[in-house]
């Protein structure tokens, strides 16, 4: 006997391999994933230079002092409560440096990323689980169900966005680019430019560069995935009660699958950042995974494939609160 609940078990569909409104998960998941990218952005820019070995050495351990025309360097110091301050730190020199729209970089394809990304995402786990359940599984749901629509999931979503989010990295790791566009011109613009210059230098290969990364990456979804459908479980008492109770459950059932999936396999995002840095005088330091993972552990330490750690819990954890709530929400409604 499974010991899935009823209101976990896929029912028998009346419309062959996906149920009547599959649909439904494409167009939830969209919203979800638009509005936490949107929240949550100005602390994607940060990991995304966290990550970077471009900008490690500008912003570890400098901070402004006085009326903000010098720059001192301090100590610096270890400890994850330390990274938060550091967070914050970069933040604001961002915003004083750069001005406020720097907060935002990249935000353009990001959206144009997330929202197809998080739709091909949501729309085959949760109609994947669906058909391995019904014609693999006699109709039962469970962690070994969830995993392979999870993993099903991941990898076609990586396969179909990893050019965004190339050009997302770039556009992210280019500090002097606010100065170079006029005030009237779009992120979009800005995101037109970065693919022709992709292009130009490095061919079509150069939108999948990462691509390996994002594959090891599948990884994170797969544990989140699980880890989400079985702490669901654990607050099933709180379904149908509506108010705070029900929602606490949700948030906190998202928030924690993330973390808990972004600590066990953060190293790959590190990796896959600096697989998509930009040429360095023509020519590409970091060619591969195994070859990008001894080279920064050479170099850096084993403690850099953490680097960005605090920012990218800072982002990650409200993003899937609010992603996996407002998809709950929509499928519901």
């Amino acid at each position: 006997m499974s010991d899935t609940p009823p209101e976990l078990v896929a029912g028998p569909s009346k419309s062959g391999w996906l149920p009547a409104k599959s649909w439904q998960h494409f167009v939830a998941g969209g919203l979800g994933g638009m509005c936490g990218a949107i929240v949550t952005s100005p602390f994607d820019v940060v990991k995304t230079r966290l990550q970077s070995s471009l900008f490690r050495e500008k912003h570890v351990g400098v901070g402004l002092a006085g009326n903000g025309s010098h720059t001192v360097v301090v100590p610096r110091r270890a400890g994850l409560l330390w990274n938060f301050v550091e967070t914050g730190h970069i933040l604001r020199d961002i915003y004083r440096e750069e001005s406020p729209r720097a907060l935002f970089k990249g935000l353009g394809p990001t959206l144009v990323g997330v929202i197809p990304a998080r739709s091909i995402n949501f729309f085959t786990y949760g109609n994947g689980k669906h058909v391995i359940a019904n014609h693999f599984n006699h109709g039962q749901e469970n962690s070994w169900v969830h995993l392979t629509a999870a993993a099903c999931a991941g990898i076609a979503t990586g396969t179909a966005t990893n050019p965004i989010w190339v050009v997302k990295t770039r556009l992210q790791l280019d500090a002097h680019r606010v100065e170079r566009i006029s005030e009237g011109q779009r992120f979009f613009g800005g995101s037109w430019d970065m693919i022709k210059k992709i292009m130009h230098e490095e061919g079509v290969r150069g939108f999948y560069k990462g691509l390996s990364a994002s594959y090891l990456g599948v990884t994170e979804g797969t544990i989140q995935w699980v880890l989400y459908e079985r702490l669901k479980r654990l607050t099933a008492g709180t379904q149908g009660k509506g108010g705070v109770q029900e929602w606490l459950g949700m948030l906190g059932s998202a928030g924690t699958a993330k973390c808990v999936a972004s600590l066990i396999t953060y190293p790959h995002e590190v990796l896959r950042t600096r697989l998509r840095q930009p040429l360095v005088d023509g020519k590409v330091k970091y060619t591969g995974l195994m070859q990008t993972l001894r080279l920064v552990i050479a170099e850096e330490g084993a403690r850099s494939l953490y680097g960005g750690l605090s920012a990218h819990l800072m982002r990650v954890i409200p993003n899937a609160a609010v992603m996996y709530s407002i998809y709950e929400a929509i499928l519901r409604w």
